[in-house]
């Protein structure tokens, strides 16, 4: 696993980079401006809770679930099938689906999934063979784009499993330029876990880009690849965005209270939005944190501004803050440690003008904070969160 930086200095590096210098950052990305990925993409993928057991029901099932649930209304809207649907190349060199577990075809898969008003997509490798060892992307770069772009994918992950020696910048750069060709609009997910410092060259190559390791449903786990990702702050924005590994919501080894802990971290770090559940079976608890529109919002925000760590007073308790469009900022008041203790947020350390007065709004409890002068304060659970917004408020 990577490192973790020091808390204290990266929080401190991020401020100065985005409050101090943000003129200078922005200057030196240049991140896709092709209309796609303009806030983080939301939508589900099939590993994190089906790994290989994919198949054309269980795609065509979860799209009737995504609309039915409200997730495709609250913005889940790219259906994306992982590893395991091809098994081979025919004599032309064309990939070939499993016929077994896709008898229809994959095209037939991507019109169900169109017609259910959500957005398709697939799963591939930069190398020889799939994570799995089914057919790699390699030296078929051209032809599989052509292919994706006729089944009409909409959305296309590309992993880096048996890649030795090849270089990541250009071989992602190969199928970018091959998805560009088709004409089709199609988002390109980089998933290259952070192995080769994306953070320094997908900026105009992928959409999203993977900073970290495989994420776990597991506290720690997830609390790991936020801070990993999180030191890349100044490279995300419109039109790509570093990715801490998809949502482990509802997959039952984290509390409620963690999980709305995951959302709303990775609201504040404008990460994409891929849950990973069973969205067929899913409990109320789990379909109302996911669907969660005040949340969301913070992650949509269209000004497109990744988070950051702001302060640590006290080790474990943390305030995380993304400045929104609307001037006010979302704040995550975050409780790492296993008591319940206070945590609060001080104006200045979020870029508010000292003892001045904001609203403060609960985002988990949709309700009003009132208004209050140069600081806010709650009560947050073990390992909790609470996520509220701050709007400064003008004149008396």
């Amino acid at each position: 696993m990577r490192l973790r930086a020091p808390l204290a200095s990266f929080a401190a590096t991020l401020v100065l980079s985005f409050l101090l210098l943000p003129s200078a950052v922005v200057a030196q990305v240049h991140r896709l401006d092709d209309g796609l990925a303009r806030t983080p993409p939301m939508g589900w993928n099939t590993w994190n809770k089906f790994g290989c057991d994919v198949s054309e029901k269980l795609i065509q099932e979860t799209a009737d679930a995504l609309a039915l649930s409200g997730m495709r209304d609250a913005g889940y809207r790219y259906l994306v099938i992982d590893d395991c649907w091809q098994v081979s190349r025919d004599s032309a060199g064309a990939i070939v689906a499993d016929s077994q577990r896709f008898p229809n075809g994959i095209k037939a898969v991507a019109d169900y999934v169109h017609a259910k008003g959500l957005l398709f997509g697939i799963y591939t490798d930069a190398g020889t063979k799939t994570c799995q060892g089914r057919p790699g992307t390699l030296d078929h770069e051209v032809q599989d784009a052509r292919t994706y772009a006729a089944w009409g994918v909409d959305y296309v992950k590309e992993d880096w499993c048996n890649a030795r020696g090849l270089n990541a910048p250009a071989q992602y750069r190969k199928f970018h330029d091959a998805l560009v060709a088709t004409g089709r609009p199609i988002v390109l997910s980089i998933c290259e876990w952070g192995s080769n410092r994306p953070w320094d060259w997908a900026a105009g190559i992928g959409h999203l880009w993977r900073t970290t390791e495989d994420i776990e449903d597991r506290w720690p786990s997830m609390l790991t690849n936020l801070d990993a990702s999180a030191v890349h702050q100044a490279v995300a924005g419109p039109g790509g965005w570093n990715d801490p590994d998809m949502l482990e919501v509802g997959n039952g080894g984290m509390t409620d209270d963690e999980y709305r802990a995951h959302l709303s971290l990775w609201a504040i770090v404008a990460a994409p939005l891929i849950a990973g559940n069973d969205v067929r079976t899913m409990s109320a608890a789990t379909r109302d944190i996911l669907t969660n529109r005040e949340v969301i919002a913070v992650d949509q925000d269209s000004l497109g501004v990744e988070g950051w760590m702001a302060e640590q007073s006290i080790p474990g308790l943390q305030v995380w803050s993304k400045p929104l469009r609307s001037g006010a900022r979302a704040v995550a008041l975050l409780n790492r440690t296993d008591a319940s203790a206070k945590v609060g947020v001080e104006w200045q350390d979020i870029g508010l003008p000292r003892g001045g007065r904001a609203r403060v709004r609960d985002l988990w409890a949709h309700a009003e904070r009132g208004t209050h002068a140069g600081s806010y304060a709650v009560q947050v659970p073990p390992h909790g969160v609470v996520l509220v917004t701050i709007a400064p408020v003008r004149g008396r």
